[in-house]
């Protein structure tokens, strides 16, 4: 069972809610005397069921949420790296570092997950409209995108680090 929602949940912990889940609902069934015919079948599609009802539930990620951890190990939302329009000029060096180092993660991506990013975190369209658009299943958008959301943080964190041991203390 734990192999069975691991193949298709990233998140350990979530597996291990789902599979707690799973058994409390068996135990709950189990209390009511309710019937079941054959267990294994029955087990199998409440864990499908559970990992259905997490995915609808959660919210797509949003890039200007993504954290970059600092020295101090404080977390730091993206946005908040961008300069405002009275910057000094170390953040507007960041800014335009930052924004650069963003332009060069995006022109790594695959044209289909860069497509997905852009037309979402940019334009601010609907993954629905997306799929509309293109005639993509709205879950295909949403992993795209969350694959170019986790290769941006990546990079972005890496920018980051290097900024952070090449300015003088």
């Amino acid at each position: 069972m734990h192999r069975f929602i691991r193949r298709r949940v990233p998140n350990a912990q979530e597996v291990e809610d789902i599979l707690q889940d799973v058994f409390a609902e068996l135990v709950e069934t189990n209390r009511r005397l309710m019937p079941i015919d054959h267990v294994t079948g029955w087990l199998f599609r409440v864990a499908r069921n559970r990992i259905i009802d997490r995915f609808r539930r959660k919210e797509p990620e949003r890039f200007g949420d993504a954290r970059i951890e600092t020295d101090d190990g404080e977390l730091v939302r993206m946005e908040d790296l961008v300069a405002s329009g009275d910057a000094d000029p170390e953040s507007l060096y960041v800014q335009e570092m930052l924004s650069r180092e963003l332009a060069r993660a995006l022109g790594e991506l695959p044209e289909e997950q860069r497509r997905v990013f852009v037309a979402h975190e940019i334009e601010g369209r609907s993954f629905k409209q997306l799929a509309a658009e293109t005639g993509d299943n709205v879950n295909t958008l949403l992993s795209r995108k969350r694959y170019a959301v986790i290769h941006l943080r990546e990079h972005l964190q890496r920018a980051f680090d290097e900024l952070r041991r090449a300015r003088p203390r």
